[in-house]
C-alpha cells in the first residue's frame, strides 16, 4: 500500500523538487539510504529487508516523513529551466578532477588532468575552469583548461617548476600562477591559452593574488618570508582595452604586458595566503611560519581621488604586523571587506581582524586545527573547516560565538558555496570525498549528502551557467 501511495503523490512531490527535471519519487522512494544518485528500483530492493510489496524499511520511514512534513519547498530554491551548475574538485593523489553536478547532486564525470593537480579557479566571464598541475619535483607543471559547457579538457598550458595556485583577473583575460620551484610568476593569456611571460619573485612563491581593480599583483614568498607587490599594466584583449579608467595606454612591446616589481616587504616568515580588499586599497598576508598577519597599503592609481587628496597613497606601505594565533594559514574576507578571519592552524583558533583600523579585534578558540574559512554573502556567518575534528564549525559574526557544527568526512579542507549559497561543499582530504551541507534548513544547517571524489581532494571551484540553445 505504501508503494502505491508513493506513486500516487508523484506529481505533487515532483513540483516541489529543487532539482530541475529530477524525479523526486525516484530519489526518496527508490534511492539508497544516505546517498542521492541514480539508484534504480531493483537496486534499491537489495539495500535491506523488504516490507510487503517490495518496500524497504528505509523507504517506509522516508515516505512517512514526507507525508508528515509535506513538500517544504522553501528548503531548495527552484532551478530555472536549462540551468547548470557544477563543482570541480582537484584530486592531488589521482591526477584527476571530479565534476559534481549541483543541480542533480551527483557525480557527473571524472576528468584526467596533469600530475598532482592542486589549485583550481573558475573564469568569471567565460565558461572555463583552470586546474594547476604541480607536476613532479624533477619536471615542470602545467594548467589544464576545462570547457564547462562540455565538461572536458580542451587545452594544457605548459608552466615551470611546482606551480600550485592560479588567480584570474576580474576581466577573465589573464591568469597568474606562482611557480614555487622556479621562483617566478607566470602570466597567462586565457583567451589564447598560452603563457605570455614570466616575472621573477622571491624564494618559493606560493600565491599570486590579483587585486579587484587589476592594478596590483600580490605574491607571497614562503621560502624568503617576504611579499612582492607588482604593478600590472593595462592591456588589450580582442578589441577591448582592459582597465579603461586609466589614462595610460598599453604599449605594443611584449614586456609592457608583464607586471613590474613595485615594492617588496620582508618579515613575514612562511608567507602563504593573501587577501586583497574589495576596493584594492590593502592586502593582508598570513605569515604561517609564525603568529602574525602582515597588512600592506597598496599604491593608489595616480589619477584616483584618493591619491589626489593624499600623495602618500601613491606608494605601497607596510602598515602593521598583527599578532594572531600560531600558524595562520588562511584568510577569509567578508564580502563587504570590513573584517578578515584568520584560521590559526597551530593554536586551534580564529582571529578577527578589523581591516579599517588594521587591528585584531579578538581571537577565539574554535575546533581542532582550523584550516580554511568562508563567509556568507550577507556577512553574518563564518564557516570554518575543522581539519583535525572532521567537522565544519559555524561562527556567528554578529554574536561573536559558535552557532553550530556539522560533521563531515575525514579532514575537511577547502570549501566553496554553490551559486545561491544554499549548499556548502568541503573537500575531505583524507576520505576522498566531498561533504555537501545544506546551509538553510528547518533545524539549521545540516549534512545533506557526501559525494565521491578522487584520492586526496584539495581544492574546489564552482561554475554556474545557462544551457546554450
Amino acid at each position: 500500500m505504501l508503494h502505491s501511495k508513493c506513486i500516487s503523490i508523484y506529481s505533487n512531490l515532483a513540483r516541489c523538487d529543487r532539482l530541475a527535471e529530477v524525479r523526486t519519487i525516484d530519489r526518496f522512494c527508490f534511492g539508497a539510504a544516505g546517498r542521492i544518485g541514480s539508484t534504480t528500483h531493483s537496486q534499491a530492493q537489495q539495500h535491506g529487508r523488504r516490507i510487503g510489496n517490495g518496500v524497504t524499511p528505509a523507504f517506509a520511514v522516508t515516505l512517512a516523513l514526507l507525508l508528515a512534513s509535506g513538500c517544504n519547498r522553501w528548503r531548495f530554491p527552484e532551478a530555472r529551466p536549462g540551468y547548470r551548475e557544477f563543482a570541480y574538485v582537484s584530486n592531488g593523489g589521482s591526477n584527476t578532477v571530479s565534476v559534481l553536478d549541483l543541480v542533480y547532486l551527483r557525480q557527473d564525470r571524472t576528468l584526467q588532468v596533469g600530475v598532482q593537480p592542486t589549485g583550481i579557479a573558475a573564469n568569471p566571464k567565460r565558461d572555463e575552469v583552470y586546474v594547476v598541475n604541480a607536476g613532479t619535483a624533477a619536471g615542470n607543471g602545467s594548467v589544464s583548461v576545462i570547457d564547462t559547457d562540455e565538461n572536458r579538457v580542451v587545452a594544457t598550458i605548459p608552466l615551470h617548476k611546482l606551480p600550485y595556485f592560479i588567480d584570474v583577473d576580474a576581466a577573465g583575460e589573464r591568469g597568474y600562477v606562482a611557480n614555487s620551484g622556479s621562483n617566478t610568476v607566470s602570466v597567462i593569456d586565457l583567451r589564447q591559452r598560452r603563457e605570455i611571460g614570466v616575472v621573477g619573485a622571491g624564494e618559493q612563491p606560493g600565491v599570486a593574488r590579483i587585486s579587484p581593480d587589476m592594478r596590483s599583483l600580490v605574491v607571497t614568498n614562503r621560502g624568503s618570508g617576504s611579499v612582492s607587490i607588482f604593478a600590472v599594466p593595462p592591456y588589450t584583449a580582442g578589441d577591448r582595452t582592459i582597465l579603461p579608467g586609466l589614462s595610460i595606454r598599453p604599449k605594443t612591446t611584449q614586456n609592457a604586458l608583464l607586471p613590474s616589481l613595485r615594492a617588496s616587504f620582508s618579515g613575514c616568515p612562511g608567507a602563504t595566503d593573501a587577501a586583497v580588499l574589495p576596493d584594492s586599497s590593502k592586502a593582508f598576508i598570513a605569515c604561517s611560519g609564525g603568529h602574525q598577519v602582515m597588512a600592506v597599503s597598496l599604491a593608489a592609481a595616480p589619477d584616483s581621488w584618493a591619491a589626489k587628496q593624499n600623495s602618500s597613497l601613491l606608494t605601497d606601505r607596510l602598515l602593521a604586523l598583527l599578532d594572531v594565533g600560531q600558524t595562520p594559514v588562511h584568510l577569509a574576507l567578508k564580502p563587504d571587506g570590513g573584517e578578515i578571519f584568520c584560521s590559526n592552524f597551530g593554536s586551534d583558533s580564529i582571529s578577527e581582524i578589523e581591516t579599517g583600523t588594521n587591528e585584531v579585534g579578538a581571537t577565539y578558540m574554535i575546533g581542532n586545527k582550523p584550516v580554511y574559512g568562508v563567509v556568507s554573502v550577507d556577512n553574518s556567518t563564518l564557516w570554518v573547516a575543522d581539519f583535525g575534528g572532521d567537522s565544519i564549525n559555524l561562527w556567528s559574526i554578529d554574536d561573536g560565538q559558535m552557532a553550530g557544527s556539522v560533521r563531515t568526512g575525514h579532514a575537511p579542507d577547502q570549501m566553496a558555496f554553490s551559486a545561491d549559497e544554499h549548499l556548502l561543499l568541503a573537500a575531505d582530504a583524507r576520505s576522498g570525498d566531498v561533504t555537501v551541507i545544506r546551509t538553510s534548513d528547518k533545524n539549521g544547517p545540516a549534512l545533506f549528502t557526501i559525494l565521491p571524489a578522487g584520492n586526496a581532494p584539495n581544492a574546489i571551484a564552482v561554475k554556474s551557467m545557462q544551457a546554450k540553445l
